[in-house]
């Protein structure tokens, strides 16, 4: 049965909270400021709370859930990292304070930065970006400024994978540089045959993730990093799967000149719903005169260790403003220190496991386009289970009766049907048994009550959604009359 809406609790003058009496005088404001027609519920302090705890009740989170969230790596938060950033001088230090007066925020941002382009086998580190995508363009920018600086004007077109993140092409295109796509081989590989016919002395770069999409270790990695190095073309790396190759392996080594990180994927910090995010860039030495502005650096005076803001000489400016999002710089800093470096190369280990797992147990009941072993995330196919009338959506609504988060479905383009699935290092057998069992369970039913699984989900707070109209024709504005209306139905629907 549907839980009472706050708007049939409202009673005639009850307030949820009590102001003291003004201490300043009254004063009119302007015209058109308030706004007299809302029709607010009018409700006590213990109703709001009790509205807003149900509602919260109703999310699924990775606290409460298994997350498999391909792509997103939704694996487990540590409560410390929460405890750091409630600190107070991590909490309550003020964006303007003077340098001389925050020595010990810079000094976390610089280790940072000397964490991270460790990590990635680069040589510098921007923390300016404020999420992937926004890591991504500022990438971009820099790998830009860098041809413009050498009178490389030429160079116009960035070389994509078909199986790249929407987010690659998007940013190349926004940067101003022709896109041209590289399909993938049978076995998830870069096609090496067709990328050595797209590069040339317009190739300004490669924008690649490695693994891949599909969560594959590319082959030929070395091979492609060469080819677009000899066309005078720089490698720009994807960090959104990072997770799988922390502490086995670096990105620089492979070739990569720039990358950026996902800070809420891989160090764990919260994420979801829009954000907080941050995606701080590494790059090779010659490139960091071009980072964006500011970074921190360390000075030596009297003995003593002094941390900066600087600006790069040929900076492409600020992307962003102020120091960067810094509760969650220092959310990913504790991760790094708590973990080490055997405890990072255990993360992507056990990831690894975890997937490779998982994708035994599935593998025969879905259709595994590419069979060999994978990194830390796989994708199946749906395709037999359509078939027998259903599809990859149905199968993502199913899985949520079993107390699952659906995995990311249709991604990447080139799977027909696709269910890329990460389970991450956080989860344990006995998590991932049952999320096999009831991927397994739901096959059978596909066979046997396929209606079952098309009119699912049965147990979720709502039913399934007509998401297609809900794209095409959002209502933004809630009307408390209509939203009454509609839960009348739904109760009478119910009972």
């Amino acid at each position: 049965m549907p839980e009472p809406l706050i708007f049939e609790w409202s009673s005639e003058g009850r307030t949820a909270y009590s102001l003291p009496e003004s201490q300043v005088p009254d004063a009119s404001l302007p015209e058109g400021l308030v706004r007299d027609e809302l029709d607010l519920p009018e409700v006590s302090e213990l109703d709001v709370v009790r509205h807003f705890v149900r509602l919260s009740q109703q999310n699924v989170s990775i606290d409460t859930h298994f997350y498999p969230l391909g792509s997103c790596t939704m694996k487990y938060n540590p409560k410390v990292n929460e405890e750091v950033a409630s600190l107070r001088g991590v909490r309550r230090v003020h964006p303007y304070t003077p340098p001389e007066r925050a020595q010990g925020a810079l000094q976390i941002m610089y280790e940072l930065q000397q964490a991270l382009a460790e990590i990635a086998g680069l040589d510098a580190v921007s923390l300016q970006p404020a999420a992937g995508a926004h890591g991504e363009l500022t990438g971009m920018l820099v790998m830009r400024a860098y041809h413009e600086s050498r009178g490389d004007t030429n160079r116009h077109v960035v070389i994509v994978p078909d199986s790249a993140h929407g987010t690659n092409p998007a940013t190349a295109a926004m940067v101003g540089y022709q896109v041209a796509t590289v399909r993938s081989d049978e076995r998830g590989n870069v096609d090496l045959d067709q990328l050595r016919s797209l590069v040339g002395p317009e190739t300004a770069g490669m924008m690649l993730t490695n693994p891949n999409t599909l969560g594959l270790f590319d082959e030929h990695i070395e091979a492609i990093c060469r080819t677009v190095h000899e066309a005078g073309g720089l490698m720009y790396g994807d960090g959104a799967n990072m997770n799988a190759i922390l502490g086995i392996t670096k990105p620089g080594e492979l070739g990569f000149d720039v990358m950026h990180y996902n800070l809420h994927k891989t160090f764990t910090t919260p994420h979801g719903g829009g954000g907080p995010g941050a995606g701080p860039i590494a790059v090779r030495d010659f490139l960091a005169e071009f980072l964006p502005d500011p970074v921190v650096v360390a000075r030596e005076e009297d003995g003593a260790t002094r941390y900066e803001l600087e600006t790069p000489v040929r900076t492409v400016g600020k992307v962003r403003s102020l120091w960067g999002n810094f509760a969650v710089l220092a959310r990913a800093y504790t991760y790094i220190r708590q973990q080490g470096a055997d405890g990072l190369r255990s993360v992507s280990r056990h990831a690894i496991i975890n997937a490779n797992y998982l994708m035994a147990r599935l593998k025969d009941a879905y259709y595994l386009p590419y069979d060999r072993p994978c990194m830390h995330e796989f994708v199946l196919s749906g395709r037999k289970q359509k078939r027998q009338g259903v599809r990859t959506l149905d199968i993502a609504k199913r899985i949520i009766d079993f107390g699952f988060h659906p995995p990311t479905i249709y991604f990447p383009l080139i799977v027909d049907e696709a269910l890329m699935i990460e389970p991450t290092e956080t989860e344990n057998k006995r998590t991932l048994d049952e999320f096999a069992d009831a991927m397994l369970e739901i096959t059978r039913e596909a066979e046997t009550d396929p209606e079952t699984i098309r009119s699912a989900p049965h147990e979720a707070p709502l039913r399934r959604l007509d998401e297609t109209t809900a794209a095409r024709r959002p209502d933004l504005t809630y009307r408390a009359a209509e939203a009454a209306s509609q839960h009348t139905e739904e109760h009478t629907k119910h009972s």
